[in-house]
């Protein structure tokens, strides 16, 4: 499978699946990159079987493959390189192709603001930003209801935090005030009320895929299958037993042993009998014969 990929992020990157993908600076694109250098829709990419299309709906914006400028569609292949605003993304084959990884340093992390005054206006969030009302401030906002300096934004191997400062007013994702949080795409993080969207990669669909452990009593039931010898197996179930099992099995196996070395018992007092009739018969036999006076 596919991938598309920022060649200096590979952070931010979607995987190349019908029927398609869309690529802007609009949360709603399925790779959302946070630059004013893009559209808010800048380009879909249609894909049926191994055949990718391109196409440019920029609405005027320029899109480059290759080097070339691309007024409307194109084929796309391994390898080639598509160019929007500032960014250079690739279509590469994660299995064989290894891109440098920023992702701990330059991934593109962003806040588009809710607010009506402001809405739909991109503040980046370039490794960490400090938001608050103070003019020392990354991100600065001249209301009242913010603190001089709010909250900070951070960004750790690739995933983004924020920190709430002791404001007065609070810091709140999704809803719930907090002091330390991490942050994902498309959630709401509000300072006091002044409201925002996070924008930013989505976490990889790349997953390990974890094989469930085998149960002992299947284990059992395969190597019994396969003929191997359950000695072991027999020594394991003796103690699996439950304890009421085991208080009315003991008799049964007492009676059993018991049963067993009567056999035993048997024939040594038969051996025993025979030998002492033989030594009756050959003492009177040699008292006949004179041996005893």
């Amino acid at each position: 499978m596919l991938k598309l990929c920022d060649v200096n992020d590979s952070g931010q990157s979607i995987w190349l699946v019908a029927p398609g993908v869309t690529v802007g600076r609009d949360q709603g694109c399925d790779l959302c990159i946070p630059d004013d250098s893009i559209a808010k829709l800048h380009l879909k990419i249609a894909i049926k079987g191994d055949q990718l299309t391109l196409g440019n709906v920029s609405g005027g914006s320029q899109v480059l493959v290759n080097g070339k400028s691309v007024a409307s569609a194109c084929h796309l292949k391994l390898n080639d390189r598509v160019t929007i605003g500032s960014r250079t993304l690739q279509i590469v084959d994660p299995k064989v192709t290894k891109l440098s990884s920023s992702k701990a340093k330059n991934v593109a992390w962003a806040l588009r603001a809710n607010h009506k005054a402001i809405a739909g206006k991109v503040f980046p969030v370039k490794g960490g930003a400090v938001v608050g009302r103070s003019d020392e401030c990354d991100i600065t906002f001249s209301l009242s209801h913010l603190s001089r300096r709010h909250a900070r934004m951070e960004v750790r191997e690739g995933l983004l935090f924020v920190i709430d400062l002791g404001s007065a007013n609070g810091t709140f994702v999704n809803g719930r005030r907090i002091t330390e949080s991490r942050v994902r795409r498309g959630d709401e993080l509000r300072f006091d009320s002044l409201s925002f969207s996070v924008v930013g990669p989505a976490d990889d669909l790349d997953r390990t895929a974890v094989r469930p452990a085998i149960s002992s009593h299947l284990m059992k039931s395969s190597r019994l299958v396969s003929g191997e010898t359950a000695a072991e197996d027999v020594t394991q179930r003796s103690f699996a037993v439950p304890m009421g099992e085991q208080r009315e099995e003991a008799p049964n196996m007492a009676e059993s042993l018991a049963g067993e070395s009567k056999p035993n018992f048997s024939m040594k007092a038969m051996g025993l009998a025979v030998l002492l009739i033989a030594s009756i018969a050959g003492y009177f036999w040699l008292k006949t014969l004179g041996v005893f006076s």
